[in-house]
């Protein structure tokens, strides 16, 4: 019977964040994929789907597409984790489509931004010009953000210590690394922070205490 009501429960916590765990199916099969695929043949195939700069100028939305539904390095556990940590609670509380939007909104206008300043970088000869066919794929622009619309979901005063621990860790590697990739994430989460318009009238806030406060009762 505990293992009927575990399962239970964990089928209730999944379908209740259906976009979130169909991605996830999605990215797992692309990963198993892209093992089995001979290196050469993997790194033109995932090139052609790379939002870089070559792709973006010929196929835009493909590419835009494409690309987040494989994951760079092909490490698929450590997303099922993070998915489940950030875009399953954000699909619960946004809904489904304000969810998506939040997703989209991350991941194409960090990809714009940061392929742009890449793009300004070649032009004024401070980056080669054989960056603009730099592999870049994934999901991490769209999960930074959740990450950061996430904040909204946090009552006052957690919400603050909530949104230095995240700025640290998206914008520390920005301004010590300053690459086109930690610039696309940090824009990412700045994405995030101005959906809030999303977020109006999605209920109560989560306050940590009283969390606490009824799993002690």
């Amino acid at each position: 019977m505990r293992g009927e009501r575990t399962v239970h429960r964990v089928w209730t916590f999944v379908r209740r964040a259906p976009g979130t765990y169909i991605w996830l199916a999605v990215l797992f099969v692309t990963t198993v994929a892209m093992h089995h695929m001979p290196p050469d043949f993997e790194a033109e195939f995932l090139r052609q789907r790379s939002t870089n700069l070559h792709e973006l100028s010929s196929n835009p939305l493909r590419v835009l597409f494409a690309s987040a539904m494989w994951i760079d390095g092909g490490r698929w556990l450590p997303y099922a984790v993070l998915y489940t940590l950030f875009q399953a609670p954000a699909e619960r509380w946004l809904g489904t489509a304000r969810w998506l939007a939040v997703n989209a909104a991350a991941h194409v206008l960090s990809t714009l931004i940061s392929e742009g300043a890449l793009l300004w970088a070649i032009r004024h000869g401070m980056a080669p010009e054989s960056a603009a066919d730099t592999l870049d794929i994934g999901v991490s622009y769209a999960l930074a953000g959740v990450v950061g619309v996430l904040a909204y979901r946090i009552a006052t005063p957690w919400r603050y210590p909530y949104l230095v621990v995240v700025l640290a860790v998206y914008g520390v590697p920005f301004a010590t690394g300053r690459t086109f990739t930690d610039l696309g994430h940090f824009t990412a989460v700045l994405v995030g922070l101005a959906c809030f318009p999303l977020v109006r009238g999605r209920g109560k806030a989560w306050n940590p205490k009283e969390t606490v406060s009824a799993f002690r009762d």
